[in-house]
């Protein structure tokens, strides 16, 4: 399986890999240099799926290349449509699914990338899925890589 990551970050002169980019280094940058957004407060939905990080550890920044492992749980008896799965990139929530589906495979159970190689800095990932009730549960994460 291509690397997600590596072609998502590709843009930095970071992989060899000459295929679609999930974000363009002016991507990044926009995204970086954005003023802080404003956020609502809402409540989680009662019974949504959750997305689960299961590889790598966030405790410590995140060393390239490194495996990456999301596991989704819904809430029985409901189950999860992987065609739901969204990513969004960045302060300005850029959707990147398209170009991610284009080198992974989603399933009920999650999404597996065996080895992703990330450029040094911070970045931010907005994970959603939606389950067979309509119930939408999302994921926010916020990562160093060394």
């Amino acid at each position: 399986m291509k690397n997600i990551l590596a072609i998502l970050f590709s843009s930095f002169g970071l992989s060899a890999w000459a295929g679609p980019f999930l974000v363009t280094a002016e991507e990044m940058l926009a995204s970086h240099n954005a003023p802080p957004q404003f956020t609502s407060k809402s409540v989680a939905v009662q019974d949504a799926p959750s997305i689960e990080l299961t590889a790598p550890k966030l405790s410590t920044p995140v060393s390239s290349p490194t495996s990456i492992e999301l596991r989704f749980q819904p809430k029985a008896p409901s189950t999860v449509k992987p065609e739901s799965f969204r990513v969004l990139y960045g302060a300005f929530g850029l959707d990147i699914t398209k170009r991610l589906l284009s080198v992974a495979k989603v399933s009920e159970m999650g999404v597996f990338v065996q080895e992703a190689s990330l450029p040094k800095g911070r970045h931010k990932l907005t994970m959603v899925v939606e389950d067979s009730a309509g119930r939408k549960g999302n994921r926010t994460v916020e990562f160093d890589v060394n």
